[in-house]
């Protein structure tokens, strides 16, 4: 299990926001947390750390200044995700990320898009490509929500369908959208899902607020998994101590 960090972005600043929250009116967004900080800091200190696979995400429109000031802060230890597409991606692997992560773009009218899949993993190759899998549950099934959390597609996270995508990217990044930004404890039966059923490196997103939760996250899915955290953080405004994090995942 590694700890991935993360550094939002929105409105050209360093924040942590409950997801939820992101939608066209920007009065409608709760913010845990605005940095002092440019990203250019958050990226030299996941640098000195050492920490790798972590990820840099655009919150809209208006971040891609700051985004390219991370990348070329830490080259190669970054990935970049939010309105990637394969019109851009090469850019922002050129700026120094390690991938390029894609969400809604592989998305369209509730289902995917094959073809727009095939055509971003045509630019970056499969080594450099993360697949964004943020769902949500639905009657019982956990189901992947796109267009900044607000619309249900049919892509149902199951064995098979992750097996699938698999041979189309290097990773997974999955939000627990539910929870994520809420520092209320990890969604279990969705670490157990993905544990069970992926065989790529993963990071599961959402709710981690302590050490124990890494505890429980950890015996849940037997190592399996990567863990990202973000707003219970200190160095995000939370109380959860990130060096103690660094350390206790052993990196």
């Amino acid at each position: 299990m590694k700890f991935r960090p993360c550094i939002d972005l929105h409105q050209g600043k360093v924040k942590q926001i409950v997801g939820e929250t992101l939608q066209a009116d920007p009065r409608a967004v709760v913010e845990n947390f605005v940095s002092e900080y440019d990203s250019a800091y958050y990226a030299g200190l996941f640098r000195e750390d050492k920490l790798t696979g972590g990820h840099v995400i655009m919150l809209g429109g208006g971040n891609e200044e700051a985004a390219v000031r991370a990348l070329q802060a830490y080259r190669s230890g970054l990935q970049i995700g939010g309105g990637i597409t394969a019109d851009n991606a090469a850019y922002y692997l050129e700026q120094g990320a390690s991938h390029v992560i894609v969400t809604s773009y592989i998305f369209r009218d509730g289902r995917l898009d094959w073809e727009r899949l095939e055509s971003v993993a045509g630019v970056t190759g499969k080594d450099k490509l993360v697949i964004d899998l943020s769902c949500k549950m639905k009657d019982g099934r956990w189901y992947v929500v796109t267009n900044q959390w607000t619309q249900f597609s049919d892509f149902e996270l199951t064995p098979a369908n992750l097996r699938e995508l698999e041979g189309y990217c290097d990773e997974y990044l999955i939000h627990a959208v539910d929870v994520e930004g809420k520092r209320t404890g990890i969604l279990e039966p969705l670490v157990e899902l993905l544990a069970e059923s992926v065989t790529i490196p993963t990071t599961y997103a959402g709710g981690a607020r302590s050490l124990e939760d890494l505890d429980r996250f950890e015996a849940l899915c037997g190592g399996k998994l990567d863990i990202t955290i973000g707003s219970a953080l200190d160095i995000f405004g939370g109380k959860l101590p990130y060096k103690h994090v660094v350390e206790r995942c052993g990196q």
